[in-house]
């Protein structure tokens, strides 16, 4: 009877020390998935700050194209062609400001979006959201810029034609 209860001990002992391992293994595991989660909450954070700024350089760009529109627009008015194709030369370079600064945008989000899809909190849902918001803005002022930049074009092509 001793021996099996020594076989009894042994096997005691040897699921205690394969508990403490697994316990050891639970923590190394816990803490490498609790800094994963900070560094997606952190790359998610950042993802939608550059999606916004992205954004904002967009509508920036649009706004150059309508202003380079404008003077495109002006100096076909006045005749002064070289004027009205460097307005229009401009207009074309901010609407491509825009175009890329959309696709800048849109990979933000989809960075943002990534992340959120491997992290299941509300934060992380939300700043996807804005990043992708923030690309739709950005990818209509885009639009907005390249269809400024056809009417600088066009101005441009009409001073050419008067002189």
């Amino acid at each position: 009877m001793s021996e099996d209860i020594q076989k009894v001990y042994d096997r005691l002992v040897q699921l205690e020390l394969e508990v403490k391992n697994l316990r050891e293994g639970y923590v190394i595991v816990n803490t490498r998935y609790t800094d994963s989660l900070a560094v997606l909450k952190e790359l998610t954070n950042q993802a939608t700050v550059a999606a916004k700024r992205a954004s904002i350089a967009a509508t920036k760009s649009k706004d150059a194209a309508a202003r380079a529109a404008i003077a495109a627009k002006e100096a076909a008015v006045h005749a002064v062609v070289e004027a009205a194709e460097a307005a229009a030369d401009a207009a074309a370079q901010a609407a491509e400001a825009a175009a890329e600064a959309a696709a800048a945008a849109a990979a933000a989000a989809s960075a943002a979006a990534t992340a959120a899809a491997h992290q299941a909190e509300e934060l992380a849902k939300k700043l996807s959201a804005e990043a992708a918001e923030s690309s739709r803005i950005a990818v209509e002022a885009a639009a907005e810029a390249v269809k400024l930049a056809n009417e600088a074009n066009q101005s441009a092509r009409g001073a050419n034609k008067q002189s």
